[in-house]
């Protein structure tokens, strides 16, 4: 039996949310079928992700992140992401595009710390069609967690819509990843091409190929098991927001990208598109009702989505 089950969603009604509870309570993964993402569309994001990853690199840098941003492209070992876990690795062996809200899709906090969060999306002007197709694919994935998240809230025998004015005005971030070919390119000792980590928001879709040196989960004993790329399939993942919302009856379970095996002589260049979902800047995250036994107290003080976002941030600087 795989480890990240795989579960159709539009499968047995009566069957699903159960499903769905027993993956988060083990491993904090699983993969989605029956999800109803319109091919075409998820079929062109993919294809500008690669075109845009093909341009030289003047164009690439020409739309980098602009200090104290978060959206933009990210080059090639740019990033460390264990270091969100306080481990000091290597830079991870990938490069990035990172798209925020499109205008007007979020609310715009009065936290000035949050200013990033709501930063425009620097397009590349050599790929014009670039901002409307990516818009239309987050608008396509925020809808799909909503559906996935009224699914999870009958998992956790609450009312299916409790979740809906919590993330009615998301500040998610719909991310692009490249991870080319390393023959000739060196890798270090203990490098990865995403360093192990969890993730901060509430869940996360992800799109993946299945090229070597691909995804993988750490369970309860240490150890590390392949997620393998299903055909049609989205891979979900509870992040740290969703866990401290169950008060950790869901886990948020980390996990990393490896590189692929040193002997191999084929071209390994790998691609992803992952949707990092996170909670309206204001919802308040505070143990769910039913999450915690009668008489014992929640693990954590109730704190808002912005902040606990925030404090994960500032953990890496």
């Amino acid at each position: 039996m795989a480890v990240v089950p795989t579960i159709d969603l539009a499968g047995d009604p009566a069957s699903v949310p159960a499903a769905i509870d027993e993956a988060c309570r083990t491993v904090g993964f699983f993969q989605i079928v029956g999800h109803g993402v319109d091919p075409v569309l998820e079929a062109r994001a993919w294809a500008v992700a690669q075109e845009f990853f093909g341009q030289p690199d003047a164009v690439k840098s020409g739309v980098g992140i602009p200090t104290g941003d978060a959206y933009g492209y990210g080059p090639f070992r740019a990033e460390r992401l264990a270091a969100s876990l306080g481990d000091v690795t290597p830079p991870d062996l990938k490069e990035t595009f990172s798209v925020g809200p499109p205008p007007g899709r979020a609310d715009v906090a009065a936290d000035p710390a949050a200013a990033f969060v709501f930063s425009p999306t620097p397009w590349p002007s050599t790929m014009p069609s670039m901002a409307s197709i990516m818009s239309e694919y987050y608008d396509l994935l925020a809808s799909l967690v909503a559906r996935l998240m009224s699914r999870m809230a009958v998992a956790l025998g609450l009312d299916s819509h409790v979740f809906a004015s919590s993330i009615d005005r998301h500040t998610s971030a719909l991310r692009l990843l490249h991870y080319p070919d390393l023959r000739g390119r060196g890798v270090e000792p203990g490098q990865l091409r995403a360093g192990a980590h969890s993730d901060y928001g509430t869940l996360t879709l992800l799109r993946q190929d299945d090229a070597p040196g691909g995804l993988q989960v750490r369970d309860v004993g240490g150890r590390w098991h392949d997620v393998p790329a299903v055909d049609g399939a989205y891979v979900v993942n509870v992040g740290d927001t969703l866990a401290r919302w169950t008060n950790d009856r869901w886990r948020s379970t980390v996990h990393r990208v490896v590189v692929p095996p040193a002997d191999s002589v084929h071209d390994c260049s790998r691609q992803s598109i992952a949707f990092f979902h996170n909670a309206n800047w204001d919802a308040v995250i505070e143990c769910l009702p039913g999450c915690a036994e009668p008489g014992e107290m929640p693990t954590y003080p109730p704190v808002t989505a912005g902040q606990h976002l925030m404090n994960k941030f500032r953990s890496t600087q």
